[in-house]
C-alpha cells in the first residue's frame, strides 16, 4: 500500500480534453460535448487501478465459511484409554485434530476481507479508469433515450443505432426509471446509478454510456455544425448607363457679340 499512496500524492499528467459526439435515441447527432480533462485525460494509475479492484473483489467476498475446532464438535469426553502401559501415544480426547471426526486445527472462521481503501486513492482508480476508456474512444454521451414507458424493443434499437458492441455499462439518473426498465432485461448491459459509478464496474465493461446529466466533472457542449444557409439570389434591374453630357452654357462675351448682331 505504501508505494501505491506515493503514487497517489504524486501529480499526474493531464492531457487534452476529450471531445466526444453526444447521441439521441435514434442515432442522430446531438451536438459535441467536451469532458473534463481532469477525469477523462489523465495518465492512467495502473497500480492505484489495481489495488481498489482488488479492494472491491475482497469486500464482495461474504466471509461465511466456517469448521469446527476440537471444543465444538460433540462427543469426546471421555479418555479413550489409559494414560500409561498400553504402548500407544497418550490421548485425552477422540474430538482432537489426529483422530478421524475430531476438530479442523486452523481451521477458516467467519471474518471481513474489508480492506482499507483511502478515498484519493479510489478517486484515483475512478478517473484513471474513464480515462482509459476516453483513450480508446469508447466513452459515449446520449443526449436524451426518448423512452417514457418501459420497452426492451426500444432499448436494444437504440443500442443498434450508437453502432457500439460488446458488453455496455450504462449510467443513468434516478429521473431515469423507465430507462432503467428498458435496458436491465438485456444480457449484454449493466446498468448502474450515477452514485455508484467505480472503477471496477468501468473497466469489466467494453463502452460507457452516459446520460447528458450524469457525465462526471465540468461538461461543455456544442451545437451540431449546420451548413450555412444560402441566400437566395433577388432579381436585379440595372438602368443602362447613359453618357453624361454637360449642359450647354454661353459665356458672357458670346452672348455681347450675339446681341451686337442683330442690331
Amino acid at each position: 500500500m505504501g508505494a501505491s499512496l506515493r503514487s497517489v500524492k504524486k501529480e499526474r499528467t493531464v492531457g487534452p480534453a476529450p471531445v466526444v459526439e453526444m447521441r439521441s435515441a435514434n442515432g442522430a447527432s446531438a451536438g459535441r460535448a467536451t469532458l473534463d480533462p481532469t477525469v477523462f485525460a489523465i495518465e492512467p494509475n495502473m497500480a492505484v487501478m489495481h489495488q481498489v479492484v482488488n479492494a472491491q473483489l475482497a469486500a464482495a467476498r461474504s466471509g461465511t465459511h466456517s469448521t469446527k475446532t476440537r471444543a465444538e464438535v460433540s462427543g469426546g469426553g471421555a479418555k479413550p484409554w489409559r494414560q500409561k502401559g498400553t504402548g500407544r501415544a497418550r490421548a485425552g480426547s477422540l474430538r482432537s485434530p489426529i483422530f478421524s471426526g475430531g476438530g479442523v486445527a486452523h481451521g477458516p472462521k467467519p471474518r471481513s476481507y474489508r480492506q482499507k481503501t483511502p478515498k484519493k486513492m479510489v478517486q484515483l482508480a475512478l478517473r484513471s479508469a474513464l480515462s482509459d476508456r476516453a483513450a480508446g474512444g469508447k466513452v459515449v454521451v446520449v443526449d436524451s433515450f426518448g423512452i417514457d414507458t418501459p420497452s426492451t424493443k426500444a432499448a436494444l434499437a437504440a443500442l443498434a443505432s450508437w453502432d457500439i458492441s460488446g458488453k455496455v455499462l450504462l449510467v443513468l439518473g434516478d429521473e431515469d426509471e423507465s430507462v432503467f426498465m428498458s435496458f436491465r432485461n438485456v444480457p449484454t448491459i449493466q446498468v448502474i446509478p450515477a452514485t455508484e459509478l467505480n472503477a471496477f464496474d468501468i473497466l469489466r465493461n467494453d463502452y460507457v454510456v452516459f446520460a447528458r446529466a450524469t457525465v462526471p466533472g465540468a461538461m461543455s457542449e456544442s451545437s451540431a455544425p449546420s451548413a450555412a444557409p444560402v441566400k437566395a439570389k433577388t432579381a436585379t434591374t440595372t438602368k443602362p448607363k447613359t453618357a453624361k453630357t454637360e449642359p450647354e452654357t454661353e459665356t458672357v462675351s458670346e452672348l455681347d457679340e450675339d446681341e451686337g448682331a442683330d442690331q
